[in-house]
C-alpha cells in the first residue's frame, strides 16, 4: 500500500498532473466540501464507486481522516487496481494545510459528527427516560456505550452505515 501526502497531492493537482482523486466519504460529505475534480467513490458503495475508477490513471484516494481510505485501498487492490496511493490525513489535513476546496455551502453534518450526535442524544434520552418513568431506560444507554466499544474495537459502526442510508446523507 502506497501512502501520500496532502502536500504531494496538492502538487499534482496544482501541476496539472494526470491523477484522479478518489473521495470515498459518504454522499452527503463530499457533497458539503470536496478537492476541485473529485470523484465521489463512497467506501459503502465501492461496487458501483469502484467501476468508475480509471485503472490508467495514478488514483489518490482521500476521506476525512485516513480510515475509509485506507479500506477502500485495500479493496482496490484485492480487485488488480495497482496505480494507488492513500492520502494520509485526509480532508482534515488538506483544510488544516489551507488547500482550496469546493464548499457547496450544504448544511449536513460529516457522517462523524452525526454518529457523535445521535449517540450522545440516545444516551440522554435513556437516563431521562430512566428517572421520568423507569429504571430500565438506562438499558438504552448502557446499550449505545457497548456499541460504541464494540466499534471502536472492530473500527465498523453499525450507526454510521444506517446513518449513512439515511434520506439527507444521499445525493445533495
Amino acid at each position: 500500500l502506497s501512502y501520500a501526502t496532502v502536500k504531494e497531492l496538492y502538487e499534482k493537482v496544482k501541476a496539472g498532473n494526470d491523477v484522479q482523486v478518489l473521495d470515498v466519504r459518504e454522499t452527503s460529505e463530499f457533497g458539503s466540501e470536496r478537492i476541485r475534480g473529485a470523484i465521489s467513490a463512497p467506501l459503502s458503495k465501492f461496487k458501483e464507486s469502484s467501476r468508475r475508477i480509471n485503472k490508467n490513471r495514478h488514483s489518490y484516494i482521500i476521506c476525512q481522516s485516513g480510515k475509509r481510505a485506507v479500506k477502500y485501498a485495500k479493496q482496490l487492490l484485492e480487485n488488480r487496481h495497482n496505480n494507488i496511493s492513500v492520502v494520509t490525513g485526509g480532508m482534515k489535513s488538506w483544510i488544516d494545510a489551507g488547500y482550496p476546496v469546493e464548499n457547496t455551502g450544504s448544511k449536513v453534518w460529516s457522517l462523524e459528527r452525526q454518529v457523535r450526535f445521535t449517540a450522545g442524544l440516545l444516551v440522554l434520552l435513556g437516563v431521562v427516560l430512566s428517572f421520568i418513568f423507569n429504571p430500565m431506560f438506562i438499558i438504552l444507554s448502557g446499550a449505545i456505550g457497548a456499541g460504541l466499544v464494540f466499534a471502536a474495537v472492530t473500527d465498523t459502526c453499525g450507526m454510521a452505515m444506517v446513518l449513512a442510508r439515511m434520506p439527507w446523507n444521499q445525493k445533495c
